[in-house]
């Protein structure tokens, strides 16, 4: 088998790792309340109920998207991008793509390429889910946001992304506005975890 044969043939494959991950990790996910076990249920049904595109932009019911709270080193302060068609400060994310083979890795790859900072260590475990109304198809559809939390290196310096108006640091304690309720359980959430 020659070297150019492989990728192709990881490629055809990954769609199915990544739903697979997906349902094992919501499955798996023990919720730390109601509200969010609620949440998980109805991502494992979405799932069921659209097994070859609930992963993908294309899935107009929804998809799963997969999203990460950078901390930095100390714990004290969350990277936040000015998302730039939201127009409000947001956790960095998105959109699971053919290559990624685990939601834990979607998370990371949205993060590094959003931030530009590498050398982050993601935790293993979800911290939160998330549903919201987004504009991905004209009619409207929802993002089901699985929510990580990776803590940065000593010392990084992030780079704003095309996506982004504006990328930066702020205390874990003072979020700036416009920002949403989703992004300040999920920063509460990310100092415990």
């Amino acid at each position: 088998m020659s070297l150019g044969a492989r990728p192709v043939a990881a490629r055809s494959l990954t769609p199915g790792f990544l739903y697979a991950d997906a349902v094992r990790v919501l499955s798996s996910w023990r919720a730390p309340d109601p509200g969010q076990e609620k949440a998980r249920l109805e991502f494992l049904r979405h799932l069921e109920e659209h097994p070859a595109d609930g992963m993908w932009r294309e899935c107009a019911a929804g998809h799963i998207t997969a999203s990460t709270a950078v901390l930095d080193a100390s714990r004290t302060r969350v990277l936040l991008t000015l998302h730039s068609k939201v127009k409000a400060w947001l956790q960095l994310g998105g959109h699971c793509e053919p290559g990624d083979v685990t939601l834990a890795g979607a998370a990371l790859r949205e993060a590094t390429e959003e931030s530009g900072v590498r050398g982050l260590r993601l935790l293993p475990e979800p911290v939160q889910l998330d549903r919201h109304p987004v504009r991905c198809h004209p009619q409207g559809t929802w993002h089901l946001d699985v929510q990580y939390v990776a803590i940065a290196p000593e010392r990084a310096r992030p780079r704003v992304s095309d996506e982004s108006d504006d990328l930066g640091w702020f205390p874990v304690d003072d979020l700036p506005e416009p920002t949403d309720d989703a992004v300040r359980a999920l920063v509460a959430r990310a100092v415990t975890s």
